[in-house]
C-alpha cells in the first residue's frame, strides 16, 4: 500500500492548480478552463482529450469539507480495492456520465450551454461513492446505501432550475452503483466490506 494515498496526490494537485489559475490573467484562465471542459463544442470538435484534462481542473479552489470528503472517499476505495482500481472507477465514472450529457446536449443550438465550462471532480467522485456501497455489509444496509444515494442525486435534476451537471451526477452515480452491482456478482460471499 502506498504510504501517501493517490487520491490525496490528485486532491491536493487539483486544489493547488485551482490556486494558481486564481493567480493567472482572467483572460488566461478563461482559455485554459475552456481548453480543458468537456462542453458540447469541444467533444463536438473532436476534443476527446477533455475526457482526462477536465477532471484535473477546477474552476475555483474546492471548499476544504468537500476536498477532505475527497480524499476520504478517494482514500477508502483505494485502501478497499486498490489505486489502479479507484482510478479505473473514477475515470471510467468520469468520461461516461460525461458523454451521457454530451449525448443528450448535442443536438442543443443554445450557444451558452455549448459553450459552458464543464470540469471538476465530481463525476468521478461520485461514480466512486456508488461503487464503494459494494463495501458496506450485504442486506438492508447496502439497499438503503443505494437508494438513499440515488434519491439525494436526483432531488436536483426533479427541480426547475436544475442544470445538466445535476443530470451528470446523478449518471454518475449510477455509473458507480451499477460497478458495485457487478461487484457484487463477481464476488459473492468473498466481497470486502467496511469493518
Amino acid at each position: 500500500m502506498n504510504p501517501i494515498p493517490l487520491g490525496a496526490v490528485y486532491t491536493g494537485g487539483v486544489q493547488l492548480g485551482a490556486y494558481a489559475l486564481e493567480r493567472m490573467a482572467p483572460a488566461e484562465r478563461e482559455g485554459l478552463l475552456r481548453e480543458c471542459s468537456t462542453n458540447v463544442d469541444n467533444l463536438a470538435a473532436g476534443h476527446w482529450e477533455t475526457l482526462l484534462t477536465s477532471a484535473l481542473v477546477v474552476e475555483e479552489p474546492m471548499p476544504l469539507p468537500y476536498a477532505l470528503l475527497l480524499v476520504a472517499v478517494l482514500g477508502y476505495a483505494e485502501y478497499a480495492y486498490g489505486a489502479w482500481w479507484t482510478a479505473a472507477v473514477f475515470l471510467f465514472g468520469h468520461a461516461t456520465a460525461t458523454l451521457l450529457v454530451y449525448g443528450a446536449l448535442r443536438r442543443t443550438t443554445d450557444p451558452h450551454t455549448r459553450r459552458a465550462l464543464d470540469v471538476g471532480t465530481s463525476y468521478g467522485f461520485n461514480a466512486v461513492l456508488g461503487a464503494l456501497t459494494s463495501a458496506l455489509p450485504r442486506g438492508a444496509v447496502r439497499t438503503a446505501a443505494r437508494v438513499g444515494l440515488l434519491a439525494l442525486a436526483a432531488a436536483p435534476v426533479a427541480k426547475r432550475e436544475r442544470t445538466f451537471t445535476d443530470a451528470g451526477h446523478l449518471a454518475a452515480l449510477g455509473i458507480g452503483i451499477g460497478v458495485s452491482l457487478a461487484l457484487d456478482c463477481l464476488s459473492g460471499a468473498k466481497h470486502q466490506k467496511i469493518a
